[in-house]
């Protein structure tokens, strides 16, 4: 099954052991899918970025619903910075891509109710093992000490990306503290192919972190 790169970083996010997906990395999901798209749109040539600002190339939408609605975001003429377009939508990110992955039977989404009362939506992965890939791809990137500039671009967002916003599912803190220099090394790079982003998720995150915020199942 191909998916896309916010599909991906969704599905990143589940720990296949507990078989679900932990609150703590809940918490940045939805900047980490923003983040996705606009990454995806930086390198299809959509978006221009430089010096923390990004705008709104010449030229209509992607065909991809979510890449498409997080592009009509983006500013036409003058260039604005980051992190509005990480941090002020990420809590309606969530729907959209889960409902792509449901509609392809990635994961199945079951309405419930909590005491009766306070419905929730609980997402449970069809494939356990896929999940499991991705997850091992990703941590090669970091644990395998391969050039950055030989990394798949989706492999190589998806790891800065899990640091950035300390996605549990992929790498403990013991593994991001003794990989620190792959790890900067890594971003590094990415910074390369998009200037501005990687930080703006990160003061994002670091931002709803403090006061507790999350959004999804």
């Amino acid at each position: 099954m191909h998916l896309t790169l916010p599909q991906s970083l969704y599905l990143l996010c589940y720990t296949v052991d507990k078989g679900k997906f932990e609150l703590t990395n809940l918490q940045g999901r939805g900047q980490l899918l923003r983040a996705a798209a606009l990454t995806r749109l930086t390198l299809d040539g959509l978006l221009a970025a430089e010096g923390g600002k990004v705008v709104r190339l010449p030229g209509g939408p992607p065909g991809e619903p979510f890449l498409a609605e997080v592009w009509g975001d983006l500013p036409e003429e003058k260039p604005k910075r980051w992190l509005q377009f990480v941090h002020n939508k990420a809590h309606t990110a969530e729907k959209p891509v889960r409902a792509q992955l449901a509609a392809t039977g990635a994961v199945t989404v079951q309405h419930e109710k909590r005491l009766g009362l306070v419905g929730v939506d609980r997402v449970s992965v069809n494939d356990p093992q896929q999940v499991l890939a991705l997850q091992e791809r990703v941590r090669d990137a970091v644990l395998g000490g391969a050039d950055p500039s030989t990394i798949p671009t989706d492999e190589l967002t998806m790891a800065v990306f899990a640091n950035e916003v300390e996605v549990t599912s992929v790498f403990t803190g013991k593994e991001r503290r003794e990989h620190k220099q792959a790890l900067k090394a890594l971003a590094a790079h990415y910074d390369k192919l998009v200037p501005g982003l990687r930080k703006a998720l990160r003061d994002s995150y670091l931002s709803s972190r403090a006061v507790g915020g999350g959004w999804g199942n």
